[in-house]
């Protein structure tokens, strides 16, 4: 944040990234050795008229202490986006040569308070003023290192009790609201298996995969629910986490693998897989591992590690990569349902797998696109009292997804791709000539 010796692009690329975090601001622990970044953010939080920050910094070492030392340009402040936007504009028009002087900001404390030999403050800062905030320390001393624990916990009081609670506005009714999910799956589960009873004749392996997919997603989101109902109460997660994690791992390696094995046709179409859907599994699957060890980092250590932004965007390229290379298989099925439609005589038979492998390519398109950008906008325009909404929208579209692929690749006792009569199979003839008419 001083910045006289960093770009203007660096500080507004850093303080951008931080509300696309995905921690929760509960209490945290943070360790900084010989850090000279000018900034240093720590959480977000929504606070409400009632918030409170309780701060407490330790083992305070400078690495070049003299008594010349401005300590007024190192501190910790609170701040929201818009406002740094309006501190950058300061400082390039050279109002101010530091964001701590800047009266847009909330200044918490300053290092110019830490009087004798004293290495650490303890402090409880009330905000009265609703809205996001991030703290943020600020070192606007050129070369200057510094090193320090840092112990932040930031809440609201509740308006009749006065009991702490931890999540943020707008995120803290997350609990309820993956517990309800939770419910949803659970009952789709049993139907799932009733289906499969019902219609044991005829199931193949894929629909028992099916069934693992949704009891996943169940646990998952009754340990998300559990989670964030301990940060909520505590400001920790008494080892939720860690399950929500576990869970969180194996139905995103389930959930991919499910859209590329039905993408091929596996069980639908053949009992096999060729070797180069086998290499989108063998691609698949490492980058699952790899997207959800940056998620964990990312949760654990918070946007105050140096290493944070680059975790953050592995995260964010290996989701893309995964995304774009599940559709691949649908994408062979397709052309190899075309190629047989005009070689083997059934034509309304192919005909029919190939629109239904279209739809589930448009569905798995839209699904992702809703997903990783619609949500992520809603997310980002969203005012912070209502950030839930992207978490809703987010949920009921997965819901969404599940249900579609259920239905449309559930058991069939009679299977309407082979019960086609003569009419039909010549319809579906003329339908493949006019569409390679009109792709001439």
């Amino acid at each position: 944040m001083v910045i006289l010796h960093r770009p203007l692009s660096l500080l507004l690329l850093v303080f951008l990234s931080i509300p696309f975090t995905f921690t929760f601001a509960e209490i945290r622990f943070s360790e900084i050795r010989s850090d000279d970044r000018p900034i240093i953010p720590f959480d977000e939080f929504g606070f409400t008229h009632k918030g409170r920050l309780e701060l407490n910094v330790s083992e305070i070492s400078l690495s070049n202490p003299s008594p010349d030392l401005d300590l007024s340009k190192l501190g910790f402040f609170l701040c929201t986006k818009d406002s740094w936007m309006h501190v950058l504009e300061q400082i390039e028009d050279a109002e101010i040569t530091c964001a701590l002087q800047s009266g847009l900001i909330k200044q918490v404390y300053a290092f110019q308070s830490l009087t004798g030999a004293k290495k650490g403050f303890d402090m409880v800062y009330p905000q009265t003023d609703a809205d996001q905030y991030t703290l943020v320390f600020a070192n606007c001393l050129p070369q200057l290192k510094v090193s320090m624990n840092v112990r932040s916990a930031m809440y609201n009081l509740d308006g009749k009790s006065n009991s702490r609670d931890y999540l943020s506005a707008g995120k803290t009714i997350l609990p309820r609201v993956y517990f309800l999910f939770s419910i949803i799956y659970f009952s789709l589960a049993g139907v799932w298996m009733y289906v499969l009873y019902q219609k044991r004749l005829t199931v193949f392996r894929i629909h028992f995969f099916m069934l693992a997919v949704v009891i996943l997603k169940t646990f998952n989101l009754l340990c998300e629910a559990e989670d964030k109902s301990y940060i909520k109460r505590t400001g920790s997660a008494h080892g939720w986490d860690v399950l929500f994690y576990i869970f969180s791992f194996f139905k995103g390696i389930t959930l991919f693998t499910l859209i590329v094995l039905i993408g091929t046709g596996w069980s639908f179409l053949k009992p096999y897989l060729q070797d180069k859907e086998k290499k989108v599994l063998m691609i698949v699957i490492p980058l699952q591992v790899i997207a959800n060890i940056a998620q964990v980092v990312i949760d654990e250590t918070g946007p105050y590690g140096q290493d944070w932004v680059t975790w953050k965007q592995v995260f964010l390229l290996v989701d893309v990569v995964c995304c774009c290379a599940v559709l691949f298989p649908i994408v062979w099925s397709i052309k190899n349902l075309r190629e047989a439609a005009r070689t083997d005589g059934k034509a309304a038979v192919n005909l029919m797998k190939l629109t239904l492998f279209r739809q589930y390519y448009i569905v798995v398109i839209c699904y992702i696109y809703f997903t990783r950008v619609v949500v992520y906008a809603l997310e980002t325009i969203t005012s912070y009292r209502y950030l839930w909404t992207s978490v809703v929208a987010g949920e009921l579209a997965t819901l969404a997804f599940y249900v579609f692929t259920g239905y449309r690749f559930k058991p069939e006792a009679h299977n309407p791709y082979f019960v086609i009569d003569d009419e039909e199979e010549e319809a579906a003839a003329e339908q493949l000539k006019l569409e390679d008419e009109f792709e001439l």
